[in-house]
């Protein structure tokens, strides 16, 4: 998986600011996922949990187009 860069975020249609609050938001759901695997893991060991950064992972997801939001103009 290529490193994600801010210059990136030229291809979409949101400015640095609005990427950061979409991937933030995102990384939470992330991470909530992992801390729930990280429960199951103490009861079934073979459960794997992803190993890379969350904020790097939300980042791409927001690059890629996986994550979708809806951009509220009322800022």
């Amino acid at each position: 998986m290529k490193k994600p860069r801010i210059e990136d975020l030229a291809k979409l249609d949101l400015n640095t600011y609005e990427a950061v609050i979409v991937a933030s938001q995102h990384s939470r759901s992330l991470n909530a996922k992992r801390l729930a695997k990280l429960e199951q893991m103490e009861e079934d060991p073979g459960v794997s949990i992803e190993s890379r950064k969350i904020t790097a992972v939300a980042l791409q997801d927001v690059l890629d187009g996986k994550v979708k939001f809806k951009r509220s103009d009322s800022m």
